[in-house]
């Protein structure tokens, strides 16, 4: 943003290195100020500030919730090179030319910063901003923003260690025990970066009378605080599901996996923001709240290398393993039937008995499906299909 005048063409902040997308803490920001008049003018002074700092705002019933906090402040006072300058430092601007005031400073080293971030009820920002004074005059402001990511590397001991857990629920129709359902599953390790896949091994158990339908999914949870006040986010990224289980039936899951998607690393350093991931493995119960196992994760910005690509690289096919009642076939049609011209055998699997979101609309209780079968041919029809070799069927 550039506040300007009539005397003022020009009034800009420009990056040494424009094409660099990010700082990092212990990084050098640097670059000039340029300024062009359109008439004579006197400048008292011109200074640079580096700022840094997360805010949350937000509505709590009437009361306005307010907190910030600061992570970076630099200031300075630029001088104009081979440039005469009168004894209270003020300079004479004249139309024409252009000038130019550098300048360069250094990030606090690693650690001391948070990343950039903008959210629903705050953000995080760094900028520099330059302030023009005048004698007499209002100040002249422009500001240009940087964004910065704090390494978060997932190679620790403690990020590549397993994660898992498992959980039960019992499920009740009208007060009355109705069976339950459980869980249990397991991760390899909890730290990952954009675009690597999520190796996941579970078993689901459904004792219930209702079909359940196990899922997975990648959770975002963004907290606010400010005013002694906690405001929680959480937004759902990605998910997979799997295949319904009928009662009385089991399923696993074999090396599923549920790809990360592009994301900003976790952000647990700030004081009042925080942004953490967890891979949340849940099972939809019709009728009833789900069963959830939430897994913490934490995406970093440093990758795994060769094992990364191993992990990623195995074949997704391994999850349809456990197919077992989805596969299941009707007898075929009655040898009675002959001039029967529609197919009543079941060549899909059983799927659409239960729809694929997490409302309540879905049946919840299994009922077996109803094959109608039309009614039999005349044995004078039968006669005609097999050209007068009519055959005597039993009584049935």
């Amino acid at each position: 943003m550039v506040a300007m005048t009539k005397k003022v063409k020009i009034f800009q902040i420009i990056f040494s290195d424009p094409s660099k997308t990010f700082y990092c803490g212990g990084d050098t920001v640097s670059g000039r100020v340029e300024v062009e008049v359109s008439e004579m003018m006197r400048v008292s002074a011109l200074k640079l500030l580096g700022l840094g700092c997360a805010k949350v705002e937000y509505a709590k019933g009437k009361q306005r919730c307010r907190q910030e906090a600061e992570y970076l402040r630099y200031e300075a006072v630029l001088r104009l090179q081979d440039q005469p300058t009168d004894s209270d430092g003020s300079v004479v601007l004249r139309p024409g030319n252009k000038y130019e005031y550098t300048f360069g400073f250094e990030l606090p080293q690693q650690g001391q910063l948070v990343s950039s971030y903008k959210g629903k009820f705050g953000y995080v920002q760094y900028c520099v901003k330059a302030l023009m004074e005048r004698p007499q005059q209002p100040v002249l402001e422009c500001k240009k923003c940087f964004e910065v990511e704090e390494p978060l590397d997932v190679n620790t001991p403690d990020l590549l260690s397993p994660a898992g857990g498992m959980k039960e629920k019992k499920v009740t129709c009208m007060f009355i025990p109705d069976g339950q359902v459980s869980l249990n599953a397991k991760i390899d390790r909890r730290g990952f970066c954009e675009g690597e896949e999520i190796c996941i091994n579970a078993k689901f158990e459904n004792t219930c009378s209702r079909i359940v339908v196990p899922k997975a999914a990648i959770i975002a949870k963004h907290t606010y605080q400010a005013n002694g006040r906690t405001k929680i986010l959480r937004q759902k990224l990605s998910s997979v599901r799997g295949n319904h289980i009928i009662s009385g039936m089991c399923d696993a899951w074999q090396g599923k996996t549920i790809r990360v998607p592009k994301i900003k690393p976790s952000m647990l350093g700030c004081n009042i923001i925080r942004v953490e991931y967890a891979l949340m493995i849940y099972v939809h119960i019709p009728g009833s709240d789900k069963l959830i196992l939430e897994l913490p994760l934490v995406i970093g910005t440093a990758g795994l290398g060769s094992r990364s690509n191993s992990v990623s690289s195995q074949d997704s096919s391994a999850s349809t393993a456990s197919q077992s009642w989805v596969s299941l076939r009707m007898p075929s049609e009655p040898p009675s039937y002959c001039d029967v011209t529609r197919d009543c055998r079941l060549d899909q699997p059983l799927t659409p008995l239960l729809d694929d979101f997490d409302g309540d609309e879905s049946p919840i209780f299994m009922n077996a499906p109803a094959f109608q079968y039309p009614a039999p041919p005349a044995y004078s029809e039968a006669e005609e299909e097999f050209n007068g070799n009519a055959r005597m069927l039993p009584v049935c």
